[in-house]
Formats: C-alpha cells, structure tokens, sequence
C-alpha cells in the first residue's frame, strides 16, 4: 500500500537549502600551532630591537665632580630622543612581522592574530629590558670613579614614556588586518539549491482541451 503524495501548495514559500557539513568550521589544531609558531618568532625577535635601540640610542651623558654626578646638559634632549628612537624602531619591526605573518599565512585567523599580539607585546618587553643591559651599565658610581673627576661618561638606556612598548603589537596587528583585509581572497557566494518561487508550474498556460 503506498500512502498519498500531496502536491505542494502554490502558496507555500520555497524549502530552506540544506546546511553543508562542515561548513563554518572553527578553529582547528592546525591553527592554534600556526598562532603559537608565530608568537614564539615574533618574541624571539625582540633580541633584534634590543641590539638596535642600544646601538642608536642617543647617548645621555653625565659627569662627575668627585662626589657626585650631574647631567653634562641637563636641557639636553637626549632622554626623549631614547624615547623616540625605541618607538620607531618597534613600530619598523612591528610593520615587518605584520607583513612577515600575512605572506607565511595569507588566510589569517584568530589564532593567528592572537599570536602576533601576544609575540609582539613579548618582543617589546624583550627590546626593552634586554636593550637596558647591551647598553651602558646602570652602575653611576663605577661609571664614574672609571671615567675620572670631570670626564663625562654615558648614562645608562631608560624609558621615559612605557607607551612606547605597545608600538610593536600595534603597528603589527594593524599591518597583518590590513593586509589580509586587501588580499585574502573571498569565498564564492553559494549557489542557489532550490527551484525559484512560485514553482514553474503556476504561471503555466493551460492546456488547450482536448477534443
């Protein structure tokens, strides 16, 4: 016995396509390595903004008269040109890993992005407290009793404004979005799966009659 078909109503509204397996896949383990393969990277290069800052730091200089140190030029501008000199080169560094992660993984994702901040914001850290040991020692009395009464010596790296260490993580996260914004390809919009509404069959000419 088979049961009735019903013809469908003129008046229904079309059937919804059927969801696709798989499809609005989360994040997956292969992303997570990718995000944790870039943090480790960018932090690592933070070694790099150490070195620079302590090579191209303008120099603050003291001097001493046998019982205590004094700035060589206290209107000098040397501590804020430190200051200047880590942000530009953060934000260098910072521009080339963003572009450095968009052409290792042009499809992005949120492990990825999550992985530059975090590498970045790390690598900072790093440039800082390690460019403070490469460049002139903190110790103003050694400094001094080896440089001699009267003889200017250089002061050791600081940081003025700490502002400066979100340079590299900002300007990397903005470079690798707008990069992946402009060049990621976008996925072809779905076709269609169902027949247009109304069904052929409504608007149909009618069957002459037959004799």
């Amino acid at each position: 016995m088979t049961e009735a078909v019903i013809p469908p109503s003129p008046t229904d509204p079309p059937s919804l396509p059927p969801e696709k397996s798989g499809a609005g896949v989360g994040i997956t383990p292969a992303d997570v390595r990718d995000g944790a393969a870039v943090a480790l990277a960018v932090g690592v290069a933070g070694v790099i903004l150490a070195v620079l800052w302590a090579w191209l730091a303008p120099r603050v200089q003291y001097v001493s008269n046998g019982e205590a140190v004094f700035l060589r030029n206290s209107e000098g501008e040397g501590r804020i040109g430190t200051d200047g000199t880590f942000f530009l080169l953060a934000a260098g560094l910072g521009a080339l890993s963003g572009v450095g992660t968009f052409l290792w993984r042009r499809a992005g994702g949120v492990p990825l992005v999550i992985g530059l901040a975090v590498g970045s914001l790390f690598a900072g850290l790093v440039g800082w407290r390690l460019g403070l040991v490469l460049g002139p020692t903190s110790n103003l009395v050694a400094a001094a009793r080896a440089a001699g009464k009267g003889v200017p010596f250089d002061a050791p790296l600081q940081l003025l404004a700490y502002g400066v260490l979100l340079a590299w993580p900002m300007a990397a996260v903005l470079v690798h979005l707008a990069l992946t914004a402009l060049w990621t390809p976008r996925d072809p919009d779905p076709s269609p799966e169902w027949s247009a509404y109304p069904p052929p069959h409504v608007h149909a000419d009618p069957k002459p009659p037959t004799a």
